[in-house]
């Protein structure tokens, strides 16, 4: 698949692909006479290298020649100042029930107008690593921002001699036109709060394949922002979108195991995505954060060459802190060598960043073509033990789109909230524009036409006991080999449990069941929920509805 960027005169015009109002505004700037085109990374490693405040660091980039990199190119660390993370709260979507596109719209003329001052670059990417599916993405960034532009450049697939010649050999979608972003971190804001936070604003139109980012310093907003519109495009063609990890087993006997893993920013999905089982089995990743899956083959494609993660865990001196490319939100110092080195270990602040490069997991592929053979929701939901599988689509689908993690204790909650509530993130996807239920028949189709197996895993507490990392990658080996013994849990007809030593969860406790029926009544509630929210923008089909309200009745009868 590739993207629409030129047209023919007869092409050009209102009501046509790519000329709608949104749209329209957004491109038009990337022509201004203060645009500077960047067409490669080694020029835009010196813009970024060159821009006030970045910080050099004397960490080489481990073979960044291989990158289109100088040989002598250096980790740079920039810092945003004392936002360190994304910014839910700013996010419009054009189509969403009370978003007004025509106010939005002139806030971002008069934004693009203000940056006529300024020096604009132009950089170009693509998203999607194989002919399958490939998106091109421009941004169009003031100068002072050079690293943000550098490691939008570094997190998708630059510009290549090798991509640039499969990008032109894969088939042309003629309704989807390259995806053109619009940014300033700079925008000094506007009085109409009454349309959006009056100092920030990231405004999505997905439809037309287009944004407007604005007042946003963090880099993962241009990430996830970017994403957002790739994973619309491949929703309207036929891909189920996923924010998770995927790898392939090769057992000893030659088979291919393909499972997805979909979590919360801290589950374990990447910790299970590059988990190498000790050696056990041959392992191939394809990315720990976006893919898709295509609902026809099931085959699935990697978005993105390289790795954007915390730096918390990967103190000074790390290994694999040989394979970083840029840095986000961390600290500096000089070694015993009086070399400058990064201080990680979120010391300076939390959610501190880096993009690592594709070396760093030695056994990456950009495609796999087996179809994947299990799905995996990860949560921490201390009622559920530390595997279970479910066995009706509906049921499946449903699950994934009530995916549910534990309130941190450090969340400040307003009176009467239950502390024990479960928060809900449909398949762990926050950065969906589009209504929920395409993603809950997409997922719905992989298991009851594909026989896509569908399981959920518990890695956090179950009952006050912890489930540690050797309890989930050993119920996963298990699943992998086909040694796991499923049965059916207790009354529950879609439900079957692998009894984990340690954690059988025990029917005939009062406590537990009133706790796990209070838990699917969350998911329950959350789900009926969606007919009104947002005017029922993501309202579910009746049968995910039934498919919960099942489990609750059933978990009724245990407390006759």
């Amino acid at each position: 698949m590739s993207t629409k960027a030129f047209f023919t005169h007869d092409e050009i015009g209102k009501d046509k692909v790519g000329f709608a109002k949104t749209r329209s505004i957004i491109e038009a700037p990337f022509y201004g006479n203060n645009v500077t085109m960047v067409t490669s990374l080694a020029q835009a490693y010196e813009l970024a290298k060159n821009s006030p405040g970045t910080i050099v660091t004397d960490m080489p980039v481990y073979r960044g020649e291989e990158f289109g990199l100088p040989s002598d190119a250096k980790v740079l660390l920039f810092n945003d100042g004392s936002i360190t993370g994304r910014y839910a709260a700013a996010r419009r979507i054009a189509g969403e029930p009370g978003v007004d596109t025509d106010g939005l719209d002139k806030i971002c003329m008069d934004a693009i107008y203000d940056t006529r001052w300024k020096k604009m670059y132009h950089a170009v990417v693509y998203i999607g690593l194989d002919p399958e599916f490939m998106v091109r993405a421009h941004l169009l960034i003031p100068e002072g921002e050079e690293n943000i532009m550098y490691s939008w450049m570094l997190n998708f697939q630059y510009q290549s001699e090798f991509y640039n010649k499969m990008y032109k050999e894969s088939k042309l979608y003629a309704n989807e036109p390259d995806i053109y972003i619009f940014s300033d971190p700079q925008w000094k804001g506007t009085t109409q709060t009454d349309l959006c936070d009056g100092k920030c604003l990231s405004y999505f139109n997905t439809a037309t394949n287009c944004a407007c980012i604005l007042g946003m310093r963090y880099f993962g907003e241009h990430k996830k922002g970017t994403l957002t519109i790739a994973w619309a495009v491949a929703n309207r063609n036929g891909y189920a979108s996923c924010h998770g990890g995927q790898k392939e087993y090769t057992l000893s006997d030659g088979s291919k195991y393909v499972a997805s893993v979909f979590g919360l920013s801290g589950s374990g999905k990447s910790t299970i995505t590059h988990a190498k089982h000790g050696g056990k089995y041959d392992v191939t990743v394809l990315h720990d954060d976006a893919f898709i899956i295509n609902t026809d083959t099931c085959s699935s494609v990697a978005l993105e060459p390289t790795y954007f993660d915390k730096t918390a865990d990967y103190p000074t001196g790390c290994p694999d802190n040989k394979f970083l490319l840029t840095a986000q939100n961390c600290s500096a110092t000089l070694d015993n060598e009086g070399k400058v080195t990064l201080v990680t270990e979120d010391i300076r602040n939390g959610n501190g960043r880096a993009i690592k490069s594709k070396l760093w997991s030695p056994n990456r592929v950009d495609k796999i073509e087996a179809p994947v053979n299990a799905i995996f929701w990860i949560m921490k939901d201390p009622t559920i033990p530390p595997v279970v599988k479910l066995k009706g689509a509906s049921l499946a689908s449903a699950m994934g789109a009530t995916l549910a993690t534990k309130r941190s204790s450090a969340e400040r909650l307003a009176p009467g909230v239950d502390p024990n509530a479960l928060v809900v993130e449909p398949y762990a996807n926050p950065f969906r524009t589009y209504p929920l239920v395409n993603d809950y028949e997409k997922f719905k189709k992989l298991v009851a036409e594909k026989d896509v197996d569908c399981y959920i895993i518990n890695t956090g507490d179950f009952m006050g006991k912890k489930v540690q990392p050797k309890d989930t990658l050993g119920v996963i080996e298990a699943i992998v080999e086909g040694t796991a013994q499923f049965k059916q849990w207790g009354p529950f007809e879609d439900i079957e449990i692998f009894e984990w030593e340690g954690f059988v969860p025990d029917l005939n406790d009062a406590e537990y069941v009133a706790q796990l029926k209070a838990r699917m009544t969350d998911r329950l509630n959350f789900i009926a929920s969606r007919d009104t929210v947002k005017g029922g923008f993501d309202k579910f089909p009746e049968d995910a509805l039934a498919a919960i309200q099942k489990v609750v009745d059933q978990i009724e009868s245990l407390l006759i």
